[in-house]
C-alpha cells in the first residue's frame, strides 16, 4: 500500500480522500486514523517505548499512533502516526463486492494435522508434568487461505464485520513488500481487550475458554452452562488473568477483578471472561507501551510463554505475523484502547489468510481443538459470504453458499 505524505489538492478533480492507515469501532467507540501519515521507524518490543516517546514529544494534541504489534516480541512492529478523521471509511458509498464471486479455500494445517500437533503437544505436557518450567499450556493456531478470482473488497468486509456490535472492527494498513507489492491490510472482528487506559484509570478483559454458540436456543443454554461449569476451560481462564495481573501490577495503585469471572459472548462465540480494573501510578504511561508489556498473554501464546513461543513455531505450519499480537491506537495524551489480535484475516488482493487458535492444557481434546478453531473462522467466514462449515471440511470449495 503506498501511502501518501502529502498532495496538493486538483483544481480541476475532486479530493481523493487519504487512506485509512487504522480504523476501530467497537464498545469503546470509534477511531479513525487517515494519511497524510508518517510510519514509526519498525523495531521490537524492546525498543517501542523510546520510539513511542520520541514521536509523542511532538504531536499535535489531535495526532495520535494506530497500527499494530506482531505476535513475535523481537519482529517489527507497524505503527502509523496521523491524525484522527471522523468520516467514514466508505466515504458514505454503499459496500459492493461481497460474497466472493468465486473462491477457493486451503487449510493451513487441516484439521486432522491439527489435532495431531495437538495430540503432540499434550504428549509434551505429560511428559514434563511436575518438573521444573513444565509446559503448563499453549495455544496452537491454524491458517485458511482463501482465494478468489476477484479482489477482495476491504470497505465490504468491514460493512460486514460491524454488524455484531459486541465485537470490536479493526483494520491497520500493512506495508507493501515483495511478496505484497500492492499492500495489505489486517482486518478483523476481535472480542477480545487488551488494554484501555483513560488518564489514571485502566482496564483489560481476557477471554480464555471458549464454545461454539448454537441456531438452537435450548442447545445454545445449554453450551453455555457447559462451558461455566468446565474445570479445564477455568484453569486455563485462571492462567491467562494470573499472567495480567502480574504484568500490570507494578504500574498500578489499584488493580483488581471487580465482577470476577463470567459468560461473555459475540454472535458465534461463548467466552469466559473476567474484567480487571487498575489505577495506574503514572497518568503518562502510553497505552502502547502498556499493550506491549502484556502481549503476547497466555490466551494467545501459552505458559510459561517463552517455551511455548518456542513450541508454536515448531509446531505451527504458517507464520503468524502481526496474528496474535495486538491492535490499537493510543493519542498525544497516551490514552487509547488496544485489542488482541484474534478473529481476523489478513487480506492483499485477490487473496485473504484466516487465523483461527485454541488453547490447550492437560485434558483437552485434540478433535474438539480443530472444531473449536473452525467454530472461530466462522465471523470472518461470514463476512466474507462463505460457508461457516468450510473451516472443518478443510477442503477445496466453490462459490456456491
Amino acid at each position: 500500500m503506498n501511502i501518501r505524505l502529502s498532495e496538493a489538492p486538483s483544481k480541476t478533480a475532486s479530493p481523493v480522500p487519504d487512506p485509512v492507515l487504522f480504523g476501530f469501532d467497537g464498545p469503546s467507540g470509534r477511531i479513525l486514523g487517515r494519511g497524510p501519515a508518517r510510519r514509526i521507524a519498525a523495531g521490537s518490543a524492546a525498543t517501542l517505548e523510546t520510539r513511542v516517546a520520541a514521536a509523542l514529544a511532538g504531536a499535535a494534541p489531535d495526532e495520535m499512533i494506530g497500527g499494530a504489534l506482531p505476535f513475535d516480541r523481537e519482529a517489527g512492529d507497524c505503527l502509523w502516526q496521523c491524525r484522527r478523521s471522523d468520516a467514514p471509511a466508505s466515504g458514505g458509498a454503499a459496500p459492493q463486492g461481497l460474497p466472493l464471486p468465486d473462491w477457493r479455500l486451503t487449510a493451513e494445517p487441516a484439521a486432522r494435522d491439527y489435532a495431531g500437533a495437538v495430540a503432540r503437544a499434550l504428549g509434551i505436557m505429560a511428559e514434563e508434568a511436575g518438573s521444573r518450567d513444565a509446559l503448563e499450556k499453549i495455544v496452537l493456531a491454524r491458517t485458511l487461505l482463501v482465494e478468489s478470482t476477484a479482489p477482495i473488497p476491504v470497505e465490504a468486509l468491514m460493512a460486514r464485520l460491524h454488524a455484531d456490535r459486541s465485537v470490536t472492527a479493526f483494520r491497520v494498513a500493512l506495508p507493501a513488500g515483495p511478496e505484497h507489492p500492492q499492500g495489505r491490510a489486517l482486518c478483523g472482528a476481535t472480542p477480545e481487550l487488551l488494554v484501555e487506559k483513560r488518564g489514571r484509570r485502566i482496564a483489560s478483559h481476557p477471554l480464555a475458554g471458549s464454545a461454539r454458540r448454537l441456531a438452537d436456543a435450548a442447545a445454545d443454554r445449554a453450551a453455555a452452562q457447559a462451558l461455566s461449569g468446565s474445570a479445564k476451560d477455568h484453569r486455563e481462564h485462571a492462567l491467562v488473568v494470573e499472567s495480567i495481573l502480574d504484568i500490570l501490577a507494578p504500574y498500578c495503585r489499584e488493580l483488581g477483578c471487580p465482577e470476577g469471572t463470567c459468560i461473555t459472548s459475540t454472535r458465534s462465540m461463548w467466552h469466559l471472561g473476567t474484567r480487571i480494573e487498575g489505577r495506574l501510578k503514572d497518568e503518562d504511561t502510553p497505552s502502547v507501551v502498556l499493550a506491549s508489556a502484556l502481549h503476547p498473554t497466555p490466551a494467545v501464546c501459552g505458559v510459561p510463554m517463552a517455551r511455548a513461543a518456542g513450541f508454536i513455531k515448531a509446531l505451527e505450519p504458517v507464520a503468524r505475523d502481526f496474528y496474535a499480537g495486538a491492535v490499537g491506537w493510543c493519542d498525544a495524551s497516551g490514552d487509547g484502547a488496544w485489542h488482541v489480535a484474534i478473529r481476523c484475516a489478513e487480506i492483499s488482493g485477490r487473496r485473504a489468510r484466516l487465523y483461527a487458535g485454541a488453547g490447550i492444557v492437560p485434558g483437552s481434546d485434540p478433535m474438539a481443538e480443530a472444531a473449536e478453531t473452525g467454530a472461530k473462522f466462522g465471523a470472518l467466514l461470514a463476512a466474507l459470504g462463505l460457508p461457516q462449515d468450510a473451516a472443518l471440511q478443510g477442503v477445496p470449495c466453490n462459490g456456491e453458499t
